[in-house]
């Protein structure tokens, strides 16, 4: 199909203020990192799930390629276009309905557009929960990204990855037709469980248009303790030990490096050091309950039981106090982005591996690259720890980053050996997809290679991604 044709053909499906090209297509061809860009045809904004069918099939009949895009939050580029190619991007962002709530039956149907900060207050005006934590882009990220990267964040370690927390899916497949997948059951042993081929994939074998997501019970008291420990070995003892003394009020456990906490007082306003003594390793912990007795006490209790891993701490329930710890935390990955470019590295390891995981890599990339700043945090409670390496001196960068297959290397070489995943939460995109090859074995490549032909044989969804 010639691209003169092809404009006029989307906008006969979305109306012409729905198809963006030129200058105004241009902020969604870059990511939010500014690693990646691209360009498409178009940049199209369907209103429904129709109107997403209609431009798919258009498309598979004239063998455009489509990548999906939500918020363009995505950390791996795999949101935004490749730089050449005939492509569009399928924007879902007008499609933010909540269809339903049951608070009966702990559920919520919204369709892919809705943000996640939206989600969490449709829940809140029925007195639910909806759980997943990515507080820092609440805003921003869209539930169908979400779903796309089988989204993690800071209450995984209670509830569940983005997997856990849906029961249905509505999608458009590849060529067009539109799969209603949209059951609110708990238990249906009738077949393949087909949702959790698209969660995850990241809009590689079709594009989630719906969900039914699950709610929970809102809690009524929450602890929050911030702790300096020893070192990270402390740190996953002492998880340990909250787990089997807390059991499941335990809902977050973050662990951030000194590194981390010098970056966010350079650049985040209104922050300060939790404690008078500057530590190298912090955690922040919450407790959260139903119930509204208080949590502080048992927190401290558990806390104090520990002994000698933990060299100070702090407990409240006071809402203020733990915003500003946990300020710190989610300020992280922007206080990065301010100092300067820097390699990354989304990783997962068995938690009773984590501070292994931290000491070698250390070493190593302080053995191969001087001088090498690396900054550790994230979400120790489910074994995913953010590593990212750059230099002090945000001038010397450029030299370290044309060395980031050999910093790669090293950290992944590591993660494999440890039986952990180089993509914890972030997906492969653009980013790891030439390094999965080398980690996941060649009968998975194999079965992941068979399920795209078999969904996807023109090879149109999110095409360059993943595989």
């Amino acid at each position: 199909m010639l691209h003169a044709d092809l404009i006029p053909a989307l906008i006969a499906i979305v109306g012409t203020e729905n198809v963006l090209t030129d200058a105004a297509a241009a902020p969604h061809y870059k990511d939010w990192r500014g690693r990646y860009s691209g360009q498409a045809h178009a940049v199209v904004l369907p209103a429904d799930t129709q109107q997403v069918s209609a431009v798919v099939t258009l498309c598979a009949a004239h063998h455009i390629a489509i990548v999906p895009q939500g918020g363009n939050t995505s950390l791996s580029g795999a949101s935004v276009p490749l730089p050449h190619g005939e492509q569009i991007v399928l924007n879902l962002s007008r499609m933010n309905r909540i269809r339903s709530i049951d608070a009966i039956n702990y559920t919520l149907t919204v369709e892919a557009g809705c943000t996640l900060a939206s989600v969490h207050d449709a829940a809140a005006q029925v007195q639910r929960l909806f759980p997943l934590g990515l507080t820092a882009i609440a805003t921003q990220c869209e539930i169908g990204g979400n779903l796309s990267t089988n989204a993690g964040g800071i209450n995984v370690l209670r509830y569940g990855n983005m997997r856990d927390l849906v029961l249905g899916l509505e999608v458009v497949l590849p060529d067009g037709r539109i799969w209603n997948g949209l059951r609110s059951l708990r238990k249906d042993n009738s077949g393949y469980d087909l949702k959790h081929l698209f969660i995850g994939a990241e809009g590689t074998l079709g594009i989630i248009t719906a969900a039914v997501l699950k709610l929970f019970p809102r809690p009524q008291s929450v602890a929050t303790a911030c702790v300096a420990t020893r070192d990270p070995q402390a740190a996953v003892e002492l998880l340990a030990h909250l787990r089997a003394s807390c059991g499941d009020k335990l809902s977050a456990f973050e662990i951030i490096s000194r590194s981390c906490l010098d970056l966010v007082f350079q650049h985040i306003a209104d922050t300060q050091e939790p404690f008078a003594t500057h530590h190298e390793w912090m955690v922040l912990i919450e407790l959260s309950d139903v119930l509204p007795a208080p949590l502080d006490q048992p927190l401290h209790t558990a806390l104090q039981a520990f002994g000698a891993g933990i060299s100070e701490f702090a407990v409240t329930t006071d809402i203020t106090k733990a915003n500003a710890w946990w300020k710190l935390r989610k300020n992280i990955s922007e206080a990065q982005k301010r100092d300067g470019i820097s390699i990354k590295h989304d990783i997962a390891v068995p938690i009773s591996s984590v501070a292994t995981f931290i000491a070698q890599a250390d070493a190593a990339l302080t053995h191969a690259f001087p001088g090498i700043r690396i900054v550790a945090f994230g979400h120790i409670g489910d074994g995913n720890i953010h590593y990212n390496a750059s230099m002090p001196n945000a001038a010397d960068n450029p030299a370290l980053i044309t060395q980031s297959k050999e910093v790669n290397r090293i950290v992944y070489d590591i993660v494999h050996a440890l039986h952990g995943s180089i993509s914890a939460e972030h997906g492969l995109g653009q980013l790891k997809r030439e390094n999965i090859g080398e980690y996941k074995s060649a009968l998975e490549l194999e079965m992941m290679g068979n399920i795209k032909r078999a969904l996807d044989p023109q090879g149109l969804m999110n095409s360059g991604k993943v595989l």
